[in-house]
């Protein structure tokens, strides 16, 4: 999944992509939800409230959610100058890599989450999932030439409409291109549901435990694709 590039990737591959990083995206994004009330992915949300609280003047609210938009911006441009820096040094794999950065970043959140005071846990654990959720955005977005984007469900619902009155407005003469983003769109937005859903129950069982789970998610779908790349580079 975190190999193929370009023409080298099918659409089946691109599926089990989104199937996979969207679900686990909703799940943080949940859980970010849970530990502040606020939404970690939900730019639109945050943008939108942002303006209300800069325009009511209330600088104190509008700090933190200033804060989460910065974040998931400089986790996005992370992942960019990672992923650029590994092309430029021909690094195969530099997709993987990423999504194994990311996990490892989980872990050190929840290990900083743990020490910190209640009063600053929510915040920091918010914060800290935007950057995550940025990065992987932009990784995702990156090798699938933006076909998949786990976190921008907004985007993903339009096309999904768009895919679905193609389909209505040509009958049973749908292309196979719109066949394949109907499914690719209701996959992405499915499993980003399915995620919400389980990330909720699992916070409310395990906490912050979750981030170590979602870690070590991560960490499973990362190694095959560096092991591969590690293996095209020996030959």
């Amino acid at each position: 999944m975190l190999v193929h590039e370009g023409q080298n990737r099918t659409p089946g591959i691109d599926r089990r992509l989104a199937a996979s990083f969207a679900g686990i995206a909703g799940a943080l994004n949940a859980a970010g939800f849970c530990a502040f009330g606020t939404f970690s992915s939900n730019m639109t949300g945050n943008v939108s409230a942002l303006a209300d609280h800069l325009g009511l003047g209330e600088m104190a609210l509008a700090l933190p959610i200033l804060a989460l938009i910065v974040a998931f911006m400089a986790g996005a441009m992370g992942a960019t100058l990672l992923i650029n820096a590994g092309r430029q040094h021909r690094l195969s794999g530099v997709y993987a890599y990423s999504v194994l950065t990311e996990a490892l970043l989980l872990v050190s959140l929840g290990l900083l989450g743990l020490g910190l005071p209640a009063g600053w846990q929510g915040a920091v654990l918010v914060t800290g999932l935007s950057f995550l959720l940025g990065l992987q955005n932009a990784t995702i977005t990156q090798i699938t030439d933006a076909r998949v984007r786990t976190t921008h469900v907004t985007g993903m619902v339009t096309d999904l409409g768009i895919a679905l009155a193609h389909r209505l407005s040509l009958g049973r003469d749908t292309s196979g291109p719109d066949r394949e983003k109907i499914r690719l769109y209701g996959v992405t937005v499915a499993a980003f549901l399915a995620g919400g859903v389980t990330g909720v129950m699992a916070w409310r069982a395990l906490g912050s435990a979750l981030l170590f789970v979602a870690a070590g998610l991560l960490t499973l779908m990362a190694l095959p694709g560096i092991a591969s790349a590690r293996r095209a580079n020996a030959s």
